[in-house]
């Protein structure tokens, strides 16, 4: 350009500079760089931005629902898709039961530091919700809450208090049974469920999953220039088990709370038709890349459901603490750092979850799990050598009586009460190998679980 009204030293909204400018400031810049090498011995690299993380855990989902883990049954395009571009965790232990999952996976901790109820979590604990909120993040919840204590009015005080989601570090909310029980309304089919402090009685046609998750998309869609923590644990695929908008019945309204198992099939299509919504729009607004997608399920199938693996069938066993209560799907999807169709067949527990937020985030974490952060990143990691369970449902005679505590490797399970398993050789966990009869390997084996089980403390 030959416009010679530009001043010397000044630059310009096209880029273009003068000469003496550019002079000046590339003398500057070299200066500048040579001291950082001259001290550190090295030019440091650029801080990325912290990523943002959307945790998705399915309510009563066994890892046997899955294509990617083998599923011949269900139809689970958008989670394989997921799976096959990320990481696919083979060995997730979960708790066998909604509640005693929940507060292990949102504070870190085994179920005997802070497990008084079913269906309640002490507002004297400190979950992730509150980390990610204390390290800079939005935060968000939506779908089952049930921790307020509803079925134990007499003795919480705090069951009706409709600001236990902002207590526990969650800015925004949109929940099925926070303060109103499940018998006042259900989940599905014209929802009961509170927004932000608003009890809202759903509509005819509306469906407690679309709200959930429609929520989700329009908490990122306003914080797309922040960070954000979205923590959705949905009210997918429990019973009871009744059609979804995709099933030919839910056009007649009066067969929308039909129980049937047949429906089972097209609610675990519609939970990963939901993911998709979500992972959908984290694309559309340029967020995949920087987010972190977890999936995961809180426990294993209802009892009433049977799938189909290759060569064999998994009845559910929600409730049980055998391999099918406990073995959950996880799916971790960033593709900015998890080196696609990666698998980890190592151990990861629920209380693991916290500690991998916490250093995500760069906080210290006063937990009883073990961070797999590392897995994410590509980073060197030692996987752990077992997994505990301390299981005390305290919700029905039904599953009470699988109360015990358990600790397992990939092959081998011991419990509390001193029954041995061999995993490989008894999913089901029919017979107890004879202490009499074990090979070197399996007492050698047996030793290393019972110096874990002895970690912690045993029944009173």
């Amino acid at each position: 350009m030959t416009n010679d009204a530009r001043k010397p030293g000044s630059w310009y909204p096209d880029g273009s500079q003068s000469v003496e400018t550019f002079m000046k400031r590339n003398i500057i810049l070299l200066g500048a760089t040579l001291i950082i090498v001259a001290t550190f011995g090295f030019l440091p690299k650029e801080s990325p931005k912290q990523p943002n993380v959307v945790l998705i855990m399915a309510d009563d989902m066994g890892y046997e629902c899955l294509g990617a883990y083998g599923s011949t049954v269900y139809k689970t395009p958008v989670l394989d898709s997921l799976a096959a571009s990320g990481m696919r965790f083979d060995n997730c232990v979960s708790q066998p039961l909604c509640t005693p999952s929940r507060l292990k996976l949102m504070t870190g901790k085994y179920n005997y530091r802070n497990y008084e109820y079913f269906g309640y979590l002490n507002p004297n604990q400190y979950t992730f919700g509150n980390l990610m909120q204390d390290a800079g993040y939005k935060t968000c919840i939506a779908g089952k809450w049930q921790l307020n204590g509803l079925a134990y009015k007499d003795k919480i005080p705090t069951w009706n208090d409709a600001t236990q989601p902002h207590r526990f570090g969650f800015g925004e909310y949109c929940l099925w049974q926070l303060t109103r029980e499940g018998k006042e309304g259900e989940r599905y089919a014209e929802p009961l469920y509170e927004k932000n402090g608003k009890v809202i009685q759903g509509g005819s046609d509306e469906y407690g999953p679309d709200v959930f998750s429609d929520f989700v998309v329009d908490f990122i869609e306003r914080q797309k220039d922040e960070k954000f923590f979205v923590y959705y644990p949905m009210v997918l695929v429990h019973d009871p088990f009744v059609p979804t908008p995709d099933s030919k019945d839910w056009s007649d309204g009066s067969r929308r709370y039909k129980k049937d198992t047949a429906y089972f099939k097209d609610m675990v299509g519609y939970a990963d038709k939901v993911v998709g919504k979500i992972a959908g729009k984290l694309k559309a607004l340029g967020l995949d890349k920087n987010t972190i997608v977890i999936f995961v399920g809180d426990n294993g199938t209802h009892p009433s459901i049977v799938s189909a693996l290759p060569g064999r069938k998994v009845v559910g066993a929600k409730g049980n603490t055998i391999d099918a209560g406990t073995h959950v799907p996880l799916i971790a999807y960033w593709p900015e750092e998890i080196k696609q169709g990666s698998t980890f067949e190592g151990l990861i527990e629920f209380s693991d979850f916290f500690p991998t937020l916490a250093e995500l985030v760069g906080r210290p974490a006063d937990t009883d799990g073990k961070s797999f952060y590392p897995l994410l990143t590509g980073e060197k990691y030692r996987p752990r050598a077992t997994a505990f369970v301390h299981y005390d449902p305290r919700w029905s005679a039904n599953v009470d009586r699988y109360r015990n505590q358990f600790v397992r490797d990939l092959d081998y399970k011991l419990y509390q009460d001193g029954k041995f398993y061999n995993l490989k050789t008894d999913i089901l966990e029919k017979v107890p190998l004879d202490r009499n009869a074990l090979s070197s390997k399996e007492k050698k084996i047996l030793m290393g679980l019972q110096k874990e089980m002895d970690r912690h403390p045993a029944w009173e």
